[in-house]
């Protein structure tokens, strides 16, 4: 079975561009204005799924204790976000910048403040992960972005100049935000020198995590980036530090694509920020997300079908080719074919899972048992999907018999937006996608045939004979005997049970299978043990005539 291709715009979770919000809290409470519910469900009409949420903790600065209304209104925050089906990019900084230029002091808070903030944080930022796809490293310098510092660097008037020490410093922010997160969330740093100097590693594509590291609960696995003066200048303002700028966009190159790479334009500089350069970088550097709102000069330098691309290739555009369903003895394996044309990979665990939904509205959800982890399914690769039916297994067993449709889900991993259909993935295909199950159908069906033979039930088999038998005896328990080749009657007596035993199908078909005829490709060991206990018992009638 081949599918078609979508070419539509697909309001897909954790990826695609994202809308700017941000909230204060100020030295006296004031400033902080929550999220709207009406206005993320606005975003969601435009085909935004993400937010980028910047908490600005002017209060906290030189406080290292954050109080509970703080704390209960980011909570809310998280909660309006869920409830609009969005999720939140998470950032949080101490101040804004003012007019230019800057001049300290800048206003950030001290390392061991940070460090108070970030371990307060973490129950909130765990209970709320299930929306929060990444977190930004924030927390040092004006916006969170590192540069302008009063603490972090050794000094503020000469910020470009970074010593071990200060890297140490930063290094202890980014680790304490993830020991504070689950496992499976990453943290992004503002320029690849961040996590190189964390690491130990120098600028070199060798230093990336690859795919045998990636995933894993490990830093090099977790720190991903996020550059907010995409396209700006060669070295994107301050953004690749190495010398030559090559080394750290080699990095970033094979870095990004088992990590999170997001950010924004920031500057006009054509031709670089023009569309052909604009896009090329994109691709390469895997970008999965982006800022809709600014630079706004720059993304209308693209002009409609660039956006509209943008729109479309950001993270992962996951298109179904084929499928195959391929029954056998006691099983059906289902395989499928899925391309990612996007320009990332998810970088948020999720597991396909391949649903039969029977016309009585009964479902099972089985993982595929290959290649399930959709953060395998690198930009511009297809990969197969597939799994085994089997008879032997219970849930397998206990559905009604009849005809269900497949498909592929891949809903949410996570308890609290599992059943949610708004953070499932849809495919790029035409026809394919139920809204109201979250899940893309294969148009392909399997006939499932499964029935209780109670105790003494006799059950229908073929007759390997024209010749009519008498009407079969009751069965007595007796040593086995080697049967001799003899007519078998039309049907036997099933051999007396504690429980009932189970006979059934399964098979690719468009057709329906009567209560009858049931009994189909799972059959054949079965027609066998009865056959055999025939003919034991017509040699036992025999023996008693003779």
């Amino acid at each position: 079975m081949a599918y078609e291709p979508s070419d539509e715009v697909i309001a897909n979770p954790q990826r695609g561009f994202y809308h700017h919000t941000e909230t204060h809290y100020r030295d006296d409470g004031s400033g902080y204005v929550p999220l709207d519910g009406t206005a993320l469900a606005g975003f969601r009409s435009e085909g935004i799924t993400q937010i980028l949420r910047v908490f600005y903790l002017e209060k906290f600065a030189a406080n290292p204790i954050l109080d509970d209304e703080f704390l209960s209104l980011v909570q809310a925050d998280f909660d309006t976000a869920r409830a609009a089906g969005v999720s939140v990019i998470t950032r949080f900084a101490y101040l804004q910048g003012g007019a230019w230029p800057y001049e300290p002091p800048y206003g950030d808070a001290p390392v061991d403040v940070v460090l108070a903030h970030v371990k307060q944080l973490g129950p909130v930022l765990r209970e709320n992960a299930d929306v929060i796809p990444v977190v930004q490293n924030g927390l040092i310098g004006l916006w969170g972005e590192g540069y302008y510092t009063d603490h972090f660097v050794t000094d503020p008037a000469n910020p470009g100049v970074v010593t071990p020490q200060d890297w140490a410093k930063r290094s202890a922010v980014t680790q304490a935000l993830l020991e504070e997160l689950p496992a499976d969330r990453g943290v992004q740093v503002r320029t690849m020198a961040s996590k190189q100097q964390m690491l130990g590693v120098p600028a070199a594509a060798s230093s990336a995590v690859t795919g045998a590291e990636a995933f894993t609960d490990t830093a090099l696995a977790r720190v991903g980036h996020h550059n907010d003066c995409l396209l700006a200048a060669p070295d994107d303002w301050g953004t690749f530090l190495s010398d030559p700028i090559t080394l750290d966009q080699e990095y970033l190159e094979a870095d990004s694509l088992y990590v999170p790479i997001g950010g924004e334009t920031c500057n006009v500089n054509p031709p670089r920020s023009e569309w052909d350069s604009a896009s090329a970088e994109l691709a390469r550097y895997h970008y999965s997300y982006l800022n809709s709102d600014y630079n706004r000069d720059v993304l209308n330098s693209w002009g409609e079908a660039g956006l509209a691309e943008t729109a479309k290739r950001l993270g992962y555009r996951f298109v179904m080719e084929s499928s195959s369903v391929a029954p056998a003895d006691e099983s059906v394996t289902v395989s499928v074919d899925v391309r990612n044309d996007g320009w990332a990979a998810p970088y948020v665990p999720r597991e396909a899972m391949l649903k039969l939904t029977g016309s009585d509205g009964a479902t099972l959800s089985v993982p595929f048992t290959s290649n399930a982890d959709v953060r395998r399914w690198l930009p511009g690769t297809t990969t197969t999907l597939s799994t085994t039916l089997n008879l032997s297994d219970p849930a397998l067993a206990s559905l009604t018999e009849g005809s269900y449709e497949l498909s592929v889900a891949l809903p949410s991993s996570d308890a609290g937006t599992a059943s949610d259909t708004r953070f499932s993935v849809r495919t790029a295909n035409a026809g394919t996608w139920n809204e109201s199950e979250g899940t893309n159908s294969l148009e392909q069906t399997v006939m499932i045939g499964a029935r209780d033979v109670s105790p003494g039930e006799v059950e229908p088999v073929p007759s390997v004979s024209p010749t009519p038998s008498a009407a079969p005896t009751p069965r007595d328990p007796e040593p086995s005997v080697s049967p001799t080749p003899s007519a078998a009657p039309t049907t036997v007596p099933t051999e007396p049970s504690a429980s009932p035993t189970h006979t059934g199908a399964l098979a690719a078909t468009g057709g329906d299978l009567t209560p009858a005829t049931a009994i189909g490709l799972g059959s054949v060991a079965l027609l066998s043990v009865l056959l055999g206990s025939a003919i034991l018992m017509y040699r036992r009638r025999l023996m008693q005539h003779n």
